[in-house]
């Protein structure tokens, strides 16, 4: 943006100054013509005077003296047609030149010719004028006058130097101001976005500077108090939650020992039976608020550690690890869990040279630990392979089975909050699982993938950018 109206602030000055030039040197030109013309004009009227006079008294003497001084002084020719094909000329002007004859034809006709055409800077040449002389009713004569326009061509391009020079800082001084000018408007706009960027990121922004036109400044403020209503607003929401699950727990904790003490009093097996499901009910409310104090602690993570450019803020938990160890620690304790429902659980090999991204190794466990406990709770006596790589210019943690996996139309909702697939209805779960696993990953500047596995299966990707030592990626 602040190109776009930097380049049209820095046109229009470039054409204001072309224009202002412009006629500068228009006039310029001009003025120096007319000087030329003038002087010229009155050169040539002398000696159609005095050829005239010379015509009367048939003595050219006079006429050949002041026509050899003025051209020794000038170096311009002048030629002087008196009657009877007398001629006098000097300076080396021909009667033989087919302009001099052209010029000689046209004042014998008594049209006189004592323009000059608008002189150019870089022009060659000379120009010739003309004019007869007589009485009122009859041509005497005929004088022409060759102007050496060089000394006029050479003032105008100093004209040209300092006009130049002139309209170049003119125009450093305009798009100086029109950069200035550019930022002073377009600064705050970008701040703005940033703003907003950071806002939509992390739940808030840093406070704008009050910079730039009235209008701006009014909304900066404007800005800032909705970012800080919503950011009161979003941080009271995760409060809400999070003290709310965690105070929860207390009487569900009383609650479940009220249950333990009356089952030692129950006698018959029905009495039993229905204590069983409560107790199983209660573990499953517990379930729920471990799950949602996860997911709050989650997406309080995503919204600390995540910059606008989505990588992990330097502040976050986060540190250069080699992502495998982790992966065999959480393999080695998942193994039993699969062993009793008929699953395999498989480590790839490590790569070489290992692997390094930025991430928080107990976020990465936790994540992994997840993805790993719904491929066997959703994908029983499947195999489930565990696998870390480099991708391009990021390291992918896949976890995989080969069980049914979802349909397409399901794996876009399958990170939203409470979502469980329909045919899982009959397998406890909260549905917050995936959720969780994307708001750490996200908070980590990576971000979780579902995809389907040919032939049937699911693949879910934990993506990260690959750290970067020294200016090159290992």
């Amino acid at each position: 943006m602040k190109r776009r109206v930097l380049g049209i602030l820095s046109l229009f000055a470039l054409v204001m100054v072309l224009a202002i030039s412009s006629a500068i040197l228009t006039s310029a030109g001009r003025e120096l013509t007319q000087e030329v013309q003038i002087n010229r004009v009155s050169a040539l009227n002398r000696f159609a005077q005095v050829a005239y006079d010379a015509s009367q008294s048939g003595d050219p003497t006079q006429l050949r003296r002041e026509m050899e001084r003025y051209s020794s002084l000038y170096g311009e020719g002048v030629l002087v047609r008196l009657e009877e094909a007398a001629t006098v000329q000097s300076g080396g002007l021909s009667p033989d030149r087919s302009d001099v004859r052209d010029a000689i034809s046209r004042a014998s006709l008594n049209l006189n010719d004592t323009t000059l055409e608008p002189l150019q800077p870089f022009g060659s040449g000379r120009a010739l004028i003309s004019r007869s002389f007589g009485s009122a009713s009859q041509v005497l004569g005929e004088a022409v006058l060759e102007v050496d326009l060089e000394a006029a061509r050479q003032k105008l391009r100093e004209r040209w130097l300092l006009v130049g020079l002139g309209a170049s800082g003119l125009s450093a001084v305009l798009l100086l101001g029109a950069l200035r000018a550019t930022g002073w408007v377009i600064r705050p706009v970008l701040r703005l976005n940033s703003a907003v960027a950071e806002l939509e990121a992390t739940g808030r922004a840093a406070r704008l500077p009050e910079a730039g036109p009235p209008e701006l400044k009014e909304l900066s403020r404007s800005f800032m108090k909705m970012a800080e209503t919503v950011s009161n607003s979003t941080e009271s929401q995760r409060r809400l939650i999070a003290d709310t699950s965690h105070q929860l727990r207390n009487p569900i904790g009383a609650l479940r020992l009220r249950i333990d003490l009356l089952q030692l009093e129950l006698r018959t097996d029905a009495e039993r039976a229905k204590a069983a499901g409560v107790v199983k009910e209660l573990e499953r409310v517990e379930e729920i608020l471990d799950d949602v104090l996860k997911l709050a602690t989650a997406e309080h993570r995503a919204s600390e550690g995540a910059s606008p450019s989505g990588a992990p803020a330097a502040g976050g938990p986060v540190q250069l690890i080699d992502p495998y160890p982790v992966l065999e620690e959480e393999v080695d304790r998942a193994r039993p869990a699969a062993k009793r429902i008929g699953s395999s659980l498989v480590l790839k090999a490590p790569p070489e040279p290992p692997l390094q991204l930025r991430c928080s190794a107990a976020e990465l466990a936790q994540m992994v630990g997840e993805l790993v406990t719904n491929a066997i709770k959703y994908a029983p006596g499947a195999t489930i392979s565990v696998d870390a790589r480099p991708q391009g210019g990021s390291v992918v943690v896949e976890v995989s089975d080969d069980g049914p996996g979802l349909p397409p139309e399901e794996l876009a909702a399958a990170a939203t909050r409470f979502w469980r697939s329909p045919d899982h209805g009959d397998i406890r779960g909260t549905g917050l699982g995936m959720t969780i696993v994307d708001r750490l990953a996200g908070a980590n500047g990576g971000r979780l993938i579902l995809r389907g596995r040919d032939p049937h299966g699911l693949v879910a990707l934990l993506e990260f950018p690959a750290a970067v030592q020294g200016g090159r990626q290992p």
